[in-house]
């Protein structure tokens, strides 16, 4: 994909300035940090928050620290969603999960270390800093918002997509054109993109698991309309869009 190997590079050299460094005082918590963020996710949201830094008519380094940042906070809610309270998942990307590992405490202070911290790092934006931390505020509240309606008997499943996926990848894309100094509606049209790019990626997930809350007929309509509403929100920005085109057209249809 074009850009993907420069914005990825980009993203794990601004993870790794970040993180607390191995081993470090309290060594079970930046222990327990680094396994998190570095358990072999995709970078998704990262790649989003730097490729609409770029869409927005800026620079790719403009979104190093939103795009870390991000991906701080989407790993704590991976640590928090796993625990016995909430899924109980012993396993995910092929590795048991940080409770599973570490033990439930250091999980739990572990993902509260990975959200302050990525409202930190949100804060070293170039441009628009308290946007860019509010966006991920905003994110950080949808989320939780999705999770409890995710635990609830008799839940929204359209809710829950929503708030849960959709919320982290519009902020990824509004945190990273406002660190580029988009203009206002350049930043809600990567917004409906990424708003759009959530909701098919989950949808494609249903189908993949095979246990989503609509009929695999509907679901695959859904995956289809929501990432030709994303390739739509894309006409007219100023920079090279290249990028969120093929990951929109990517993520529809992968095996995983």
């Amino acid at each position: 994909m074009n850009g993907s190997a420069e914005y990825l590079e980009i993203a794990e050299r601004a993870l790794e300035e970040v993180l607390p460094a191995a081993g470090s005082r309290p060594a079970e918590l930046s222990d327990a940090m680094r396994y998190a963020v570095g358990a072999g996710g995709k970078r998704i949201r990262p790649l989003v928050c730097i490729a609409s830094a770029v869409a927005a008519g800026g620079r790719a380094e403009d979104a190093r620290y939103p795009a870390a940042a991000i991906e701080l906070l989407h790993n704590y809610t991976l640590i928090h969603d796993d625990l016995p309270a909430m899924d109980n998942d012993v396993e995910r990307r092929g590795q048991p999960t940080v409770w599973k590992k570490f033990g439930e405490a250091d999980a739990i202070l572990a993902g509260d270390a990975l959200q302050a911290l990525a409202f930190s790092v949100a804060a070293k934006a170039p441009r628009n800093a308290a946007a860019v931390v509010a966006a991920l505020g905003a994110a950080g509240v949808g989320v939780v918002e999705g999770q409890v309606e995710d635990v609830a008997k008799g839940k929204d499943a359209a809710y829950v997509y929503l708030h849960k996926t959709a919320d982290l990848f519009v902020a990824a894309a509004e945190m990273g054109a406002l660190a580029a100094g988009a203009a206002e509606g350049h930043v809600a049209a990567l917004r409906e993109y990424a708003r759009n790019l959530g909701l098919a990626f989950q949808y494609e997930d249903d189908l993949i698991d095979g246990d989503g809350a609509f009929p695999p007929e509907e679901t695959a309509r859904l995956v289809e309309s929501h990432t030709a509403a994303a390739l739509a929100a894309l006409e007219g920005l100023p920079g090279d869009t290249g990028f969120l085109s093929e990951l929109a057209n990517r993520l529809k249809g992968r095996t995983k």
